[in-house]
């Protein structure tokens, strides 16, 4: 039976460029979604964004595949009105300028709601729509330092480092995306006939994945401190040497698996009623001593045979991916979580990105595409409009 995507039909203008706004729109895309991206003259960053293959910026064949592409200059009235126009046709706005931005071009929620009285407008910034800080430049790095979770990445005694991705920007673009759905899910059910305003801060949608770090502090006088590749208490939960010169991650704290990977070890008796690793406080308030014992052990077994053994004892354990591991690994292909696209901004040629999450069983997301070339839909989009024809 053929299916169709469970976004299919929707109709998304993406206002922006770099990361938060553009993944937004990227997931819209991937289930189904006409996502329009709107775009300057000289085109998103993105493009030529980090390292590149023939000019192309690599991230760009991700985050903008499935998108149409077309060139309005915003800070013109020509501009302006043509996105009027289009947003008139339109379910969803993203924009991730900083706040006040739209609104002095005369394109804000309130000038949209007027031709579009049903539009759903997601708003991602640094710091939110209101508040002291609305007005700060905000990127995600800065948003990461202020949630708390630059604090916590890190050795101990060491200065905080910077995860490898632009987590903080993916994690806003990502409840920007929830926040349409759950508006157009409110709208659909009889809700609110004007459409609403989705407001993400960038470092608000990193601190509501901080756990209980206020609560630790508010009840305790306890602040979280860094902790490098363990978690204080929990153990063993950690990253053990092999033969083979590589690292493992190992996760065996709950009772039965620590259980499993004892008699393993040779060590059963380290659950015994009086061993020394009975109960997961026993074993973290040994964390150093009980890493040691295992690391000792594991660094005279071969990694594949490591790994072996520990998935036959039922121990939660993998080797520290790379991008070379990812892109042979079994369980990645099997699942579809490696896809390939046809890329028009490279002539064709194919590459390979993430595939679509989350899984749907009968309304599957899917990659239709590769990403735009600039201003490739310029006629297709913008030309009805302009001679005053509808396009819904």
């Amino acid at each position: 039976m053929l299916t169709v995507p469970a976004l299919d039909g929707l109709r998304v203008l993406e206002v922006g460029q770099m990361i938060s706004g553009p993944f937004c729109g990227h997931l819209f895309a991937d289930h189904g979604a006409e996502v329009i991206k709107v775009e300057p003259n000289g085109g998103d960053v993105m493009r030529t964004w980090g390292l590149k293959h023939n000019g192309l910026g690599l991230y760009w064949p991700v985050i903008s595949r499935g998108k149409k592409s077309v060139i309005l200059d915003l800070r013109s009235a020509a501009g302006q009105e043509d996105l009027r126009r289009l947003a008139a046709t339109a379910d969803v706005v993203i924009e991730n300028f900083r706040p006040g931005t739209l609104e002095g071009w005369d394109l804000g929620p309130e000038d949209l709601h007027r031709v579009n009285p049903s539009l759903t407008i997601v708003r991602i910034s640094g710091f939110g729509q209101d508040g002291p800080y609305r007005d700060r430049a905000g990127f995600g790095s800065v948003a990461e330092a202020m949630s708390g979770f630059r604090h916590l990445v890190a050795e101990p005694g060491r200065p905080p480092v910077r995860v490898g991705i632009s987590l903080g920007d993916s994690l806003a673009g990502t409840q920007g995306f929830i926040g349409a759905l759950l508006a157009l899910l409110a709208h659909a059910r009889g809700g609110p006939a004007t459409g609403q305003v989705i407001d993400v801060g960038l470092y608000e949608a990193m601190w509501m994945y901080m756990e209980g770090v206020l609560p630790e502090f508010d009840m305790l006088g306890s602040i979280r401190q860094p902790t490098g590749a363990t978690l204080p208490n929990i153990a063993p939960s950690n990253v053990y040497p092999t033969a083979g010169g590589e690292l493992v991650v190992i996760g065996a704290n709950n009772d039965a698996v620590f259980a499993r990977l004892a008699a393993l070890m040779g060590r059963a008796g380290w659950t015994d009623a009086d061993g020394p690793y009975r109960t997961g406080p026993a074993r973290g308030e040994a964390q150093e001593s009980l890493d040691s014992a295992i690391a000792s052990w594991s660094a005279t077994i071969g990694t594949d045979e490591l790994l072996e053994l520990l998935h036959e004892a039922g121990v939660p354990a993998t080797r520290v991916f790379t991008a070379a591991d990812i892109s042979r690994d079994p369980h990645y292909s099997a699942r579809e979580m490696i896809v390939p696209m046809s890329e028009p901004n490279l002539g064709g040629e194919v590459v390979r990105g993430p595939g679509v999450v989350p899984k749907l069983s009968v309304t599957p997301g899917v990659v239709r595409r590769g990403a735009p070339l600039l201003g490739e839909h310029n006629d297709e989009v913008l030309g009805p409009l302009r001679k005053g024809a509808s396009l819904s």
